[in-house]
């Protein structure tokens, strides 16, 4: 079975259309900034509910609760089943608080460390998303735009 993921892709029009987006933490990402940004999200059991796993992924790695009407933005299938919601609303960027994961670094070295799973968050307008976010991800940046016309 393919590993599932879920997330809530979170946009405003602030005059212009923006969305929010978290620069993936951890040593790898640390010193890359093109295509290292993510929607929250997060994986999910075969057996949870994809809708649920998005509120909570959202959550947790934003520090901040889901908004309430969601607006489906289907499924991208790649390394992971994909599953994206789009809502509107807004938060400060700056007060964006996510929750870790543990990794050994560096590799073989024996020391765990400890990583935000986002280490910082940003709401950019469409055409710099598209040159920020995991290329995996950016069939959302085009269904959004679709969807709001």
């Amino acid at each position: 079975m393919p590993r599932r993921s879920a997330g809530i892709l979170l946009f405003r029009r602030d005059p212009e259309l923006q969305v929010l987006l978290g620069h993936m933490g951890g040593p790898f990402w640390v010193r890359k900034d093109e295509h290292a940004w993510s929607i929250p999200k997060g994986e999910h059991d075969e057996d949870e509910d994809a809708e649920a796993a998005a509120r909570r992924e959202f959550a947790e790695e934003t520090g901040h609760p889901a908004p309430g009407d969601l607006l489906p933005l289907g499924v991208v299938r790649g390394a992971k089943v994909l599953t994206v919601w789009a809502a509107e609303g807004d938060l400060d960027a700056g007060a964006v608080v996510s929750n870790t994961f543990e990794l050994e670094w560096p590799p073989r070295s024996g020391r765990v460390q400890s990583y935000p799973e986002l280490d910082r968050a940003a709401w950019l307008d469409l055409e710099t998303a598209r040159t920020k976010i995991v290329k995996g991800q950016l069939p959302f940046l085009d269904r959004l735009a679709e969807l709001l016309g």
